[in-house]
């Protein structure tokens, strides 16, 4: 039995949205901004709840990531950015600077979900 959720980002990000994952944010300038409120995130200020590895379907180099993420002001939502090729080292390695208790990996969605 195929997983409906297997290789599609959308599906993921629309089943957080259902659980209150509702922002968005890119990588501006170094900082994490909220496309909800246009509020700019340090490091320091974001839990990465979980994070989703996909790798596309018709090319295997085609991957990314998607990351679920709360922020000190209480906002909740996701960021999907390229890996591999497409990789934007900058938000990398801010996202190393994300202190290490600060990252989870808590299982939100059922299990026939992942």
């Amino acid at each position: 039995m195929s997983n409906e959720y297997a290789k599609h980002e959308s599906n993921y990000i629309k089943e957080y949205e259902k659980l209150g994952y509702t922002d968005s944010y890119r990588f501006v300038d170094g900082k994490l901004k909220s496309t909800k409120t246009d509020k700019s995130f340090e490091a320091s200020d974001i839990t990465i709840v979980k994070e989703h590895r996909y790798e596309g379907m018709s090319n295997p180099s085609d991957m990314s990531l998607l990351y679920v993420m709360e922020t000190s002001d209480g906002s909740k939502g996701t960021l999907l950015a390229g890996y591999g090729p497409s990789a934007n080292a900058d938000l990398y390695e801010f996202l190393e600077n994300v202190p290490e208790e600060q990252v989870k990996d808590k299982d939100l969605l059922p299990p026939n979900a992942v």
